[in-house]
């Protein structure tokens, strides 16, 4: 028994050296392609992936959507992969894949046993050279996204983040959906899709990453062989409109057909991810809800068993973050009565200093968070894209942690009291729908 504890330590502090030291190698094609390389040989696993900075607030506001369409859309297949080959060419190689999308950014990545480097690189150059885009992909894709758009939110509190965007924002495009309204991409031609493509698919907005068993000089000519001739585009321009600051409260109700039990939410718009409030906003949502001994859970769920679920979370975005606060009553306790239960430990955090212990537990965490999110190489990958394109800071795959431990608790007490104030969010009453709504 005690070895096994030993031996448990031994591999966690190992876990958390090797976690707090990512070294990486970055540069440009001259085509405006970033690249990062992240070597580590201990396992024959490679990651090649691809971050694109377009996501769902990009586009027209009459064709949203069409970021996460993409990302669907960009699996069909190339001038020399056939239609539906790419997915079956990665398994058939002991690969796995997969791609995801933001309102800030698309990314697609693969994982292969480290012989398989080069077949990676070349199915991701495949994809920003010259997809094939034609009447037959769109019409595919597009029921495919319909389908994920009504099991997404055709299920119990599936409509909150799109009630939550709605009400919180009036003029930034964060107002709209990630995966957008259908009817926009059924009116959408194919000339359209194709200048998505040439405007956000250029080499010069993404990043490419490899990571794992690589040899870096190797690597480096095989990225110029694949990617090298791929021709620059013009460089993206943004000009979101601004949001004016929330003074009063808004109060808002809006009703579910697939819920049975009510919920109550505060939604704040709040910095973007990357400023220091930000990160300090985390720590504050963590303190919060951060796990059955959290404040929140201990008083609503437990103790006082008002509520079925409470949660405090900061969403991260690149324009603007949201800070929402979610709870579940318990039989018939008032909506209102949680809302006021939450304000109250809120506005405890305004007024006086956290204690040490709750403190130190929040640094535990979030040092936990940091090693976990670099344990794997697709982490790691995942986290260098991250930080390179929504941070415009690589460095903060090793240097997070000694932020968040510089945050004081003087600061969780200061920020609360600036961001989290009733007249400064929009409370919403999220209702089971009748039929008389």
């Amino acid at each position: 028994m005690t070895k096994t504890i030993m031996l448990s330590f031994f591999v966690f502090f190992m876990t958390l050296a090797h976690a707090q030291k990512v070294e990486f190698t970055e540069y440009n094609l001259d085509n405006g392609l970033h690249v990062i390389l992240h070597q580590d040989n201990t396992a024959p696993v490679v990651i090649t992936s691809v971050m694109y900075d377009v996501g769902g607030k990009d586009g027209p506001r009459d064709r949203t959507g069409f970021a996460h369409f993409f990302e669907h859309l960009l699996f069909e297949g190339s001038e020399n992969i056939g239609r539906g080959e790419f997915m079956k060419i990665i398994p058939a190689n002991g690969g796995t894949f997969n791609a995801n999308t933001s309102q800030d950014r698309t990314y697609y990545y693969e994982i292969f046993p480290s012989n398989k480097l080069e077949l990676g690189l070349w199915l991701e150059s495949e994809r920003m050279l010259h997809p094939v885009i034609d009447e037959q992909g769109v019409e595919t894709q597009n029921e495919v996204v319909k389908e994920e758009k009504r099991q997404s939110y055709d299920r119990p509190y599936g409509k909150l983040l799109e009630v939550i965007g709605e009400n919180l924002f009036e003029a930034h495009p964060y107002m709209d959906t990630n995966i957008g309204k259908m009817e926009h991409l059924d009116a959408a031609t194919l000339e359209e899709f194709n200048a998505y493509f040439d405007k956000y698919y250029g080499p010069n907005n993404a990043v490419l990453i490899v990571a794992g068993d690589i040899d870096k000089e190797k690597t480096i000519k095989m990225v110029r062989d694949y990617f090298g001739e791929v021709k620059p585009r013009p460089e993206v321009k943004r000009d979101f409109p601004k949001e004016e600051p929330i003074t009063e409260t808004k109060k808002v109700t809006t009703y579910d057909a697939n819920i049975q039990i009510p919920a109550v939410l505060a939604a704040y718009r709040l910095p973007g991810q990357s400023t220091r409030d930000a990160f300090v906003l985390d720590m504050i949502s963590a303190y919060l809800s951060g796990g059955k001994s959290s404040v929140l859970y201990k008083k609503l769920v437990d103790e006082k068993k008002l509520a079925l679920q409470v949660q405090a979370v900061n969403l991260g975005q690149v324009d603007y973050n949201i800070f929402a606060l979610f709870a579940l009553p318990q039989g018939d306790v008032a909506l209102d009565t949680l809302l006021d239960e939450m304000d109250e430990e809120i506005a405890k955090m305004q007024n006086e200093l956290i204690s040490e212990r709750d403190y130190q537990k929040l640094l535990n965490q979030f040092e936990n968070q940091f090693v976990s999110s670099n344990s794997s190489v697709a982490g790691i990958a995942s986290s260098l894209a991250t930080y390179y394109m929504l941070y415009d800071d690589v460095n903060l795959i090793n240097n997070q942690l000694d932020l968040y431990q510089s945050i004081t608790r003087e600061e969780i007490r200061d920020v609360a009291k600036k961001y989290l104030s009733p007249n400064q969010r929009v409370e919403i009453e999220y209702l089971p729908k009748k039929e008389d709504n």
